[in-house]
């Protein structure tokens, strides 16, 4: 098993032109003692709206890693995979996110069930854990419930981190477990019932995404209750902490934030509650990088501000299908959408305003911004034409992208 470091930060590059910018976030960091893992993360639903290949992720990570001299870890995520889309990621890959969200549910064998309550008496009763002021309450029912609707999804874990375990061995590559894209979040019994299930299945993960309260929506700011997400958050640590003892999982195992970009609100209680108890932390920014190479075309103005406004009105025109994969994490009132000709009217200041995430501007319009996010498929179809602005206008663009994972994301999180 590869050793997962205690802070890895998720970096999402499109069209692999950003990691360069990415790295130089990393490397300022660094500088400032903030000691942070690169994970360049791409999902198979992405490489196939590109037309690209996880290889080509990889040789952007390692020549930015070359170029730049970094000398630390660095992690390439296979995000969001399945059994039917882990192959093409195994070469390149050396951290696996099974995601077993679509298995949530589906019922178990009543043997396996059956056979998970009388190997886990323990569950029964009045727990303790260490950080929870009241002890968690778990009848057998509840043991019961939890495991015929996520046994079968952790059984899935298991085949697929089989699989990826047949093809590479299991001494090079770092296991993570997805249940963030589901309906309604684990509450602290579930996720201690859930560990305990995952420990049962001999999967060894070191990072587990599960679903918080609220929304988290793509690229814009968390929505919801930051005092119930902060306890929900330091419980979960808590429930971790406790299964590692008592199952023997990885001491590494760490809590993972999805749609984790842009979160500002929740960043100042997650950065209280690692610093509180020495936890670790794995973060996804992915859709960031894509969003401020928009910003730079912007700022840069003439034809690349031209580009971007063309960018904006070919996602306003195929606005259903964009927003259609995406539809249980954006948002967006089609009614707070400027029309493709008031945008084709704006100065690079107005175009900057309204796509950049700062909330205590005026023309900062998240409706645009949630749109945009989803919107790369529409660069993905002007090819060499987007490719060709990004090499233009790199110099502005790469400022863009390293000051916002720097300043907005880096600092806040694990600053001083």
């Amino acid at each position: 098993m590869k050793q997962c470091p205690k802070f890895t930060f998720g970096v999402g590059d499109r069209f692999a032109h950003g990691a360069h910018a990415q790295l130089q976030a990393f490397i300022a960091a660094k500088e400032l003692g903030i000691d942070i893992c690169p994970t360049w993360n791409k999902s198979n639903r992405e490489h196939e709206i590109i037309g690209s290949e996880p290889q080509q992720t990889r040789d952007a990570a390692d020549k930015a890693v070359k170029d730049l001299g970094w000398t630390g870890e660095y992690l390439l995520d296979a995000d969001h995979i399945n059994l039917s889309t882990v192959d093409r990621f195994i070469a390149p890959c050396n951290f696996f996110t099974l995601d077993v969200a679509d298995d949530i549910g589906e019922a178990a064998d009543a043997s396996d069930v059956k056979a998970f309550i009388a190997n886990h008496p323990e569950l029964i009763g009045s727990i303790q854990i260490e950080g929870i002021a009241e002890p968690l309450e778990i009848s057998a029912e509840l043991v019961e419930q939890t495991a015929n609707q996520f046994l079968k999804a952790t059984q899935k874990a298991k085949a697929i981190y089989d699989h990826i375990v047949t093809a590479k061995g299991q001494d090079d590559f770092i296991t993570e477990i997805s249940m963030d894209e589901t309906d309604n979040p684990q509450t602290p019994p579930e996720m201690l019932i859930i560990l305990a299930a995952i420990a049962d299945q001999g999967v060894p993960i070191q990072t587990i995404a599960p679903k918080f309260t609220g929304r988290f929506n793509k690229g814009v700011d968390y929505v919801g209750n930051v005092e119930q997400f902060e306890k929900e958050f330091n419980d979960d640590l808590a429930v971790i902490a406790h299964a590692i003892k008592a199952y023997g999982l990885p001491a590494a195992l760490k809590l993972s934030v999805h749609s984790g970009s842009d979160k500002f609100s929740i960043y100042e209680p997650i950065k209280k509650a690692i610093a509180r108890t020495g936890a670790g932390l794995h973060i996804k920014t992915a859709g960031t990088n894509w969003l401020e190479e928009v910003i730079g075309l912007a700022e840069a103005g003439g034809d690349a501000l031209a580009l971007a406004k063309e960018i904006y009105a070919k996602a306003l025109d195929k606005k259903a299908a964009l927003c259609e994969p995406y539809a249980t994490v954006i948002d967006i009132d089609d009614s707070k959408l400027p029309s493709a000709e008031e945008v084709n009217g704006w100065t690079s200041e107005q175009f900057v305003a309204a796509l950049t995430h700062d909330q205590s501007n005026p023309g900062y319009n998240q409706h645009l911004r949630q749109l945009l996010h989803v919107g790369f498929k529409i660069a993905a179809q002007l090819g060499d034409t987007y490719l060709d602005a990004l090499r233009t206008n790199s110099e502005v663009v790469a400022t863009k992208v390293t000051g916002n994972l720097l300043d907005r994301h880096m600092k806040p999180l694990f600053g001083g």
